[in-house]
């Protein structure tokens, strides 16, 4: 499917501008196998969790809880602090070292003899993450002009629920076979393969495609590193779009989080679906509704393009509102032949907004910047998404019950939808983009 889209977007844009060359083609095959790695990554740990509870490093369920949270949090702390970095510095370089280095930390948590050591392999994990998740985006965006970016996010981000849905696979298989420690061995090995290959990535000249620098996004090559980035943060923070779209995305990302964490307790509990089958399910339409979602995300943005520079935001802002009723059934409907259509349509129209986001953000920031532009994002959407939604939602479980908590959900994608329709219609000057010299 990846190479059919990709052949589509040859073809279909040959004569739209100057050729792609083969080495932005090569870019996003490796930067998308990586990114597949980057969620397989992530998402090992949660099928250890009853392994790890009852194995010799007994940890508790707040424990292992605090494992996801002390990667959530280096990740986002880590970005903005590499982000600057990478507008100043040759990127295939740092990319090959942040993937190298989130791989040895997978690896080591096989190795771990305490859970404090479990948690400093974890929290490593982040920092190359971080690293990735701040340039791989930006550097996709100086590969490809604004024209293809919808259907090239589309084929990168669709490596999320794939690499997702294989970190439970790995992890569930390695533990039941050979043990938990076994399981991140695996896990981390593939990365140094892909680390050398990203070596091998070509360094796109970053003015040839975007907008033009501005004087408060321009670096200066002789400035500090911390006065280049607080200087560079605060210029984006004052660009209207970018802030408006980040926001979006991290009202999105509260509905993600939420979903993510709560959703298989809530199908146990209130719908009274076996743990496995739940398991199960979810993983299957997780990895469907994300194919097909992202998909047409991509697809819709690159079409609406030719009709206004701010197709990604509509196509975002008119798939969330959209998927508001729909989530709205998916956690309010007793009936099973309501709710489970229900969340597949909800869960398509939230993937369909994956891409255009994205291609959205480091379409709205000048070239230079666009790793920094990544980077801030990162830290907001996981500072007001990911991170506080889930104890929020349990906080209000607690409280009353999982049906009234979960309803927050709806709330925060009608909420992202808003913002973005807002942005979409937002007044303000964009300069066109710029054909490569």
């Amino acid at each position: 499917m990846t190479q059919a889209l990709v052949d589509s977007a040859r073809s279909s844009n040959d004569n739209a501008g100057p050729p792609i060359p083969y080495t932005a083609w090569y870019g996003l095959v490796v930067l998308t196998l990586i990114n597949l790695l980057n969620y397989l990554d992530r998402m090992v740990v949660p099928p250890l969790g009853e392994s790890l509870m009852h194995s010799e490093l007994q940890l508790t369920g707040e424990q292992f809880g605090l494992l996801a949270s002390a990667f959530l949090v280096v990740y986002m702390v880590a970005a903005p602090l590499v982000g600057t970095v990478g507008d100043r510095r040759a990127r295939p370089p740092l990319l090959a070292l942040g993937i190298a280095l989130w791989s040895i930390a997978t690896a080591l948590g096989g190795l771990a003899w305490s859970f404090g050591s479990l948690v400093a392999a974890r929290a490593s994990v982040g920092i190359g993450e971080a690293v990735y998740g701040s340039i791989a985006p930006a550097l996709l965006a100086d590969y490809f002009p604004e024209r293809l970016r919808g259907r090239v996010f589309a084929i990168f981000f669709a490596a999320t629920p794939v690499g997702s849905a294989l970190g439970y696979i790995v992890g569930g298989l390695m533990d039941h076979h050979y043990g938990w420690r076994a399981a991140f061995f695996v896990a981390g090995a593939p990365g140094i393969v892909l680390a050398a290959l990203a070596l091998w990535l070509a360094e796109p000249r970053r003015h040839a495609r975007g907008a033009p620098a501005t004087a408060a996004t321009a670096q200066d090559p002789g400035e500090g590193p911390l006065a280049g980035g607080i200087r560079t943060y605060a210029a984006l923070l004052r660009n209207r779009l970018y802030l408006l779209t980040v926001l979006g995305y991290a009202a999105y990302t509260f509905a993600i989080g939420g979903i993510a964490v709560w959703m298989p307790t809530f199908l146990e509990r209130v719908r009274h679906v076996p743990r496995a089958q739940a398991s199960v399910q979810l993983g299957a339409v997780l990895v469907i509704t994300g194919f097909v979602g992202t998909f047409i995300g991509g697809w819709l943005t690159d079409r609406l393009l030719e009709r206004t520079r701010r197709a990604a935001l509509w196509v975002s802002a008119v798939a969330t509102l959209l998927a508001v009723p729909c989530a709205y059934l998916a956690l309010a409907a007793p009936d099973r032949a309501v709710y489970w259509p229900a969340l597949i349509v909800a869960e398509v129209l939230i993937f369909i907004c994956t891409s255009p986001v994205n291609a959205a953000i480091v379409s709205e920031v000048p070239a230079t910047v666009r790793a920094a532009a990544m980077a801030l994002c990162i830290f907001t959407i996981h500072t007001l998404g990911d991170v506080p939604s889930p104890p929020i939602i349990g906080a209000i479980a607690d409280a009353s019950s999982l049906e009234h908590g979960v309803m927050l959900i709806p709330v925060a994608v009608l909420v992202a939808g808003v913002i973005w329709l807002a942005a979409a219609r937002l007044r303000v000057a964009t300069a066109p983009e710029r054909a490569p010299a």
